[in-house]
Formats: C-alpha cells, structure tokens, sequence
C-alpha cells in the first residue's frame, strides 16, 4: 500500500522515526526564491550552491548527481552503465566516488528518482561504502531498491524512505518536491529542489503521456506552478534530444501489442525489460483480451512482478498466470512467454530458450517472438545473434527495425521545449545522455530563448557553481573521478591498464616467452621455450617460431647476466621481440618474458 505523508514510514528497517535532520514538511510551506539578475563580483564560497554531476553526463546510465551547499550534500540516483565492446570481461561500470567517500559524513540523503538499473543499479556497490546514508523515493523505486539491497545481503543496513507524491521533503539545506512525470516506469518522478540560493529542476528518464497505461498523466499544473515560482536551473533529460517530435503514446503501443496477439496463431514469446512495468501491464491486458495464458521466466521478471503486485502497480487477472508444465493443457493459440533478455543477455532467459538450453520452453515451429526494445548501444550484435538463433529455431521474430512494438520512455524535441516553457529557468544544464545529445538539447534551450552563456554541457566530475546574487560558473576544481569496474567479485580491481592488456588480448593474442637460466651461471641452459594463445598457431608457424628463439638468444646473450639485470632482461625482450614480430606479422600481441631460475 502507498503510505501518505501522515505514515511515512521506514521501509528499510521497520521504524518510524526520520533521520533527526529531516523532515516532512506540508507541502504549502515553500517559499520561492524569485530569480533576479544581478551584477555583482563572483566569489566562490562554501555558502555557493555547487551540482556536480558525478556519472551520466557522457553516457546513457550510471546516473549520479550530488549537490553540496555548506555542510550539506545531497546525492540524487546512484545507478549503473554496462559495458561496451571495449571493455572485455566487465559486468557493469558505476561512477568513482573517491570523493564522496572522503566527505560521507555530509551526506544527508539518497533520493532515487525511479526504479531503473541505470539509477540504481549502483547502489549496493556504494552506499556501503558512504556509510549507509538514508535513501528516499516512491513505493514501487522503494521495493526494487530494497530486493536488490536484499541480494547483495545489505537490506537492513540503509534506511530505505518510501514517500508520496505530494510530500515535501527536508535534508539538510534542502528542500525537496516532487511531480509526477511520465516513464516506462510507472513511479517515475521529477523533483523541485530549494536551495539557499533558488529552485532548481531535476527532470531526468521522463516524457509527456496524455494516455499513459497506468492512466496518471505528468502533472502539468504543478510543474507549471514551480515554474511560475521562479526556477534557477532546469537539468533535463537528453536522451532523444536529437529526436524531432512528440513521444509516441504507451496507448498506440498498447493497439500495437493487441494486432499482435490478435494475429498470432501459435505462442507468443514477449521479451521486454523486467523494470519495464509498464509494458508487463500491456501484455496482461493483450493477454487477457485475447484468451490467453500467461507463463513468466527470467528470475529478475518474476521477482519485479511480485513487487509490483505487492505494491498495486499491477492490475493482473485472476488465473491468467500458469506455470510451464500447465501448459500443455492449452493450444498453443492461447499462451504466451513474458521473458528477460530483450537485450540479448547471454544468460537471460530469452537467449537461453532462442540457443535451446532453456529447461522447459523450447521455440517451435510457428512461434511468434516480440522483442520489445531497442538495442542498447554495445548490444547490436548480441540482440542479432539471439534473433539468428530464433528465426533459424522456425520462429517469426518482430522487432523495432520490422514493427513499432517499442515506444521510448524519453522526451523528443517538442516534449523537452515544452519543458523548458512551463518551467522558465535562468539555466539549462542538458543531462542524462552522450556529449552529442548534450549539444542537441542545448540547441532546443538556444531557440527558446536562453543565452549561451546560461547553458552549461558538463563533464562528469565538473561543477556548476551558484552563489546568492544567482551568479553561475564552471567551478575551477573538478571532482577526481572516472570509471570504476565491475568484474565478478571485484568492484575497482580491474582498472585501465588490466582493460588495455584485455583489448590488446582480444585484438593479436598473447605471446610468452619462457627463458631457463642456471642461478649460479647466469647464462640460458636451453632454448628458449614459447607459448602462444590467440596470436598463431604453434604447429603451423614452426619457422617463425624459431626464428623468434633465435633472436630472444641473441638478445640474451649480447646483455650482461646477473639476477640484477633480469628486469632490464625482461624490458628488453619485451620491446625487441615485439619489434621483431609485428615486422614479420604486421600484428602486435602481448609478449610477456619469464625468466626461470634453475
């Protein structure tokens, strides 16, 4: 159930009671600050209002902003990225926080501003690592939250704030309100943020929806009341910045998604993102529509559903659920597979039943499969592959490319002028995208009115700094950061140099070279021995591996020996063999000397 501000609650560890900084305040007690030019000298300050976007500035994910004014910081999203093709062996990528780390004791809240991995995926990664400062969001966000801290054996640790949509909430400096903003998420919110200094607008992963699935539009009225208030800064989602138009309506989509299981005659194989709410709502209702049964695979759909259910964010028809082996009892006509994997997940579900492997669903001749997404970028290939392996299994595949059965949860041009125009800011910092739809964003803000120089296309570690007279800059200090990689187990272990020795890995192999010396003689006692793995083939190169032998020997020979000068030994190998071999290859692998001492 939705608590209202009169039983807030903790949903993390059961009590009642907020953090003693703060509180929920009505949400009639704002006062706004108006927005007034000024023309006094700017000085930097502690008493500045400083934004630093910490990740999602340069890439679509790993959403993470921190606004510090005093002796206050405010943390809003802590999400993830995945890896593209020049990271091999990565899981996920979240932002550097080395600096948030040294100043956690400022830290007042975490507001999360909706339930996808591109917000929070990050969180149990970092909040241990801030002290387990408390976390504020919406229900639905509150229950994703809390299962993915449940996972990684965190849950319990950091107080977990469910909230409504009409409260007002205080942490240290600020204040925060929240409106309701349209999403493929269906708790999706922006927020309103008073600070000492003015209003500023924190609008990301949104669109306008007159007739969305869940039949809660945006609220205009209310983002147009803070905009009548006076906003400093309005920070908008550039996702589709580049895109003209409108956002394409969840109800088209809905049409869309009820030909398809009108004219489908056998299973239907439906894969969708399991945060992609809004979508499982759809096909429910298709579903139901058209007499079917619905079975759930992927164990991240099934336990994103059960929260959803839970919580009343889905409204699903007594019975329509069966499991696998129920299946059989009906015609195929009559059921359908909702499924993880839209992105071609090597382990998720739709690419295990697309390879064969899944355990009890298997693709059968005249099965309909629907991809309901688009590719993320990096994922190109793997969503080919998976569609190769369906369509070769007998299955009709529908996809974006052949059918619209994806409709964006982002703003498109006309969307994100309408934004600017209701809420009226002094400054405009595009966020949420790469530096191209940085650009494009900055260019909508330009037509509308707003100088250049009240625009600012950041980088991720730099800071916008505001002071009292509502004068802004570039702060001079940027915030050490960067990539941190996820791999397995490891969080930061894996750096650039390891990637760097992947790419070279991946791209001409590995080449060692193993050199027996005798420890009192300091001289080699055989040949030297090599080992290649992704660069040649042993048995067929045969002449150029003696070849190579030859000239390590040489080397050796020609430099004085010593255990002191096996490092210099071991340099020198390095780069002439490496040399040597890229002029007879044209190829450069990792060459790796060892030096054995016997």
């Amino acid at each position: 159930m939705i608590k209202n501000r009169s039983s807030l609650k903790d949903q993390g560890t059961g009590t009642s009671d907020l953090e003693d900084e703060t509180t929920i305040a009505p949400k009639d007690t704002h006062v706004p600050t108006p927005v007034v030019a000024t023309t006094s000298k700017f000085t930097s300050s502690r008493q500045n209002l400083r934004i630093i976007p910490m990740g999602g500035v340069e890439e679509v994910g790993e959403n993470m902003t921190v606004f510090e004014y005093g002796d206050d910081l405010l943390i809003i999203d802590m999400g993830l990225a995945f890896p593209d093709e020049s990271m091999p062996g990565i899981d996920y990528i979240i932002p550097d926080t080395k600096w948030l780390e040294e100043n956690r004791k400022r830290i007042r809240g975490v507001i999360i501003t909706h339930g996808h991995l591109d917000h929070t995926g990050g969180i149990p990664y970092i909040l241990p690592k801030l002290g387990d400062p408390p976390i504020y969001t919406m229900p639905l966000t509150a229950g994703f939250v809390k299962k993915r801290l449940e996972e990684f054996g965190l849950l319990g640790r950091a107080k977990v704030n469910s909230l409504h949509i009409d409260d007002v909430l205080s942490l240290g400096a600020f204040k925060i309100r929240f409106f309701r903003v349209n999403h493929s998420f269906p708790d999706g919110v922006g927020l309103a943020i008073t600070t000492p200094v003015g209003t500023v607008v924190y609008a990301t992963d949104w669109k306008f929806d007159h007739t969305p699935v869940d039949n809660k539009p945006a609220e205009f009225a209310k983002i147009a009341q803070i905009g009548a208030e006076g906003v400093l800064l309005l920070m908008s989602d550039s996702t589709n910045a580049a895109v003209p138009g409108y956002a394409v309506s969840e109800r088209e989509l809905s049409d869309t998604i009820d030909r398809v299981f009108s004219e489908a005659k056998g299973r239907i194989i439906f894969a969708t993102f399991a945060t992609n709410i809004s979508r499982v709502q759809q096909v429910f209702n298709s579903a139901a529509k058209f007499n079917r049964k619905v079975i759930v695979t992927g164990r991240s759909m099934v336990q994103n559903i059960e929260i959803a259910l839970s919580l009343g964010y889905l409204n699903i028809q007594p019975k329509i659920v069966i499991k696998t082996e129920q299946a059989n009892k009906f015609p195929d006509s009559q059921i359908v597979v909702l499924t993880t994997g839209s992105q071609g997940e090597e382990a998720a579900a739709l690419s295990r039943i697309a390879r064969g492997e899944h355990k009890t669903i298997k693709i059968r001749k005249g099965d309909t499969a629907v991809i309901s997404s688009t590719p993320i970028p990096g994922n190109e290939r793997s969503v080919s592959s998976v569609l190769s392996n369906l369509t070769r299994e007998g299955a009709k595949v529908l996809y974006y490319k052949n059918l619209d059965i994806h409709t964006s949860g982002h703003a498109k041009q006309e969307d994100l002028k309408l934004m600017i125009s209701l809420v009226k800011p002094k400054y405009f910092m595009p966020i949420h995208g790469e530096h191209y739809m940085l650009v494009a964003h900055a260019e909508l803000a330009k037509m509308l009115h707003i100088p250049d120089e009240n625009i600012f296309i950041m980088d991720n570690g730099q800071a916008v700094e505001i002071n009292s007279a509502q004068q802004a800059k570039l702060a001079e200090a940027k915030i050490p950061g960067g990539y941190i990689f996820i791999d397995g187990l490891g969080i930061g272990d894996v750096g650039e140099v390891v990637i760097r020795d992947r790419q070279v890995m991946a791209k001409d192999g590995m080449f060692v070279i193993i050199l027996m010396v005798d420890r009192k003689t300091g001289k080699l006692i055989s040949q030297p021995d090599i080992i290649s793995r992704g660069f040649i083939y042993m048995k067929g190169s045969d002449e150029l591996i003696r070849e190579v032998k030859h000239e390590v020997r040489k080397l050796f020979e020609g430099k004085g020996h010593g255990e002191a000068n096996y490092s210099s030994i071991r340099q020198i190998v390095r780069d002439e063999i490496g040399e040597y071999l890229y002029q007879k290859t044209e190829r450069k692998p990792m060459i790796l000397p060892v030096v054995l001492e016997v």
